[in-house]
């Protein structure tokens, strides 16, 4: 079996790791806090000390890490994995970016006989412990056909959308659609509270109705737990609403939906909700002072 590094191993990228693993993968890891892949290293994952050992010892590298500027130090830098990755292995960028950073890697890489995918994912910390997520390919499809049975390993939903930064720009339709949704979701949710409703019942109700989402079904429950911990980051939402706004002004595409979620989480964060879930919205539609 082909030798798998995986970079960043957080919320998410733990679980996705730990399914590679199960699945009899060879895997090495790094991340920049140890402990937090402690719990790999002990199923059985190898320590790497900087992504540049990765390289040289890995034939495919996932990486997942925070933001855009994280993904070309890691990708472009003078150590990063491009310089030094070995010759017909595959990148492979599961983080959510920039659409065109990743065609910037794919065009690097491809200078050195090295595929690159962007393969950004939806799901979020239930489907990489559950090993379903829905992963948006871009990239060479030859190299995505090679890679595919990695991709199985950690979702359900795997397709690929096209030419490098293809996955990138699902992904931005992904959250384009989210960011809306949910403030519809805290809202139905608030509404209930005030009108004297249980939202729980409420919920039986409209979730498998025409008003259902996996926000809805997923995410309201914790609300109403007080349950904000994050399964995704309201930081990476931000920073993915970034990206998507910029992107829709240089294609002179109009966006006010995603503007005013974009306000409201910007808002959330200064209320100190930064490393709370994005369901966390709630809180600030709550709090209308």
């Amino acid at each position: 079996m082909q030798t798998v590094g995986f970079i960043g191993t957080g919320v998410m990228g733990k679980s996705m790791a730990g399914h590679l693993i199960n699945a009899g993968y060879p895997v090495h890891v790094y991340t920049r806090t140890k402990e937090k892949a402690e719990d790999l290293l002990q199923k059985g994952a190898h320590w790497a000390d900087t992504p540049k050992e990765i390289a040289k010892n890995c034939d495919v590298i996932i990486t997942m890490v925070g933001y855009p500027k994280d993904v070309e130090e890691i990708y472009l830098g003078a150590e990063g994995l491009v310089a030094h990755a070995k010759e017909g292995s595959y990148l492979i960028d599961m983080t959510t970016s920039s659409p065109q950073l990743a065609q910037k890697i794919g065009r690097t890489a491809a200078e050195r006989n090295i595929a690159a995918l962007d393969a950004p994912v939806s799901g979020g910390d239930i489907g990489a412990r559950d090993a379903k997520l829905s992963i948006m390919v871009g990239g060479d499809e030859s190299a995505f056909q090679a890679i595919e049975p990695i991709f199985t390993k950690m979702g359900t939903n795997v397709v690929y959308q096209g030419k490098a930064g293809s996955g990138q720009h699902t992904k931005m339709c992904n959250q384009i659609a989210i960011a809306s949704g949910m403030i519809g979701v805290c809202e139905a949710i608030l509404y209930a509270e005030k009108a004297g409703l249980d939202p729980e019942t409420v919920l039986k109700s409209i979730e498998s109705g025409a008003a259902g989402s996996w926000s809805l079904s997923n995410l309201a429950p914790r609300m109403l737990k007080g349950d904000f911990a994050p399964g995704f980051y309201v930081k990476h939402f931000i920073k993915d609403m970034t990206i998507a706004l910029n992107s829709a002004e240089e294609m002179g595409l109009m966006t006010p939906g995603l503007t005013l979620a974009k306000k409201l989480y910007d808002e959330l964060a200064e209320m100190g909700e930064e490393n709370s879930g994005t369901h966390a919205l709630y809180k600030r539609l709550a709090n209308q002072g």
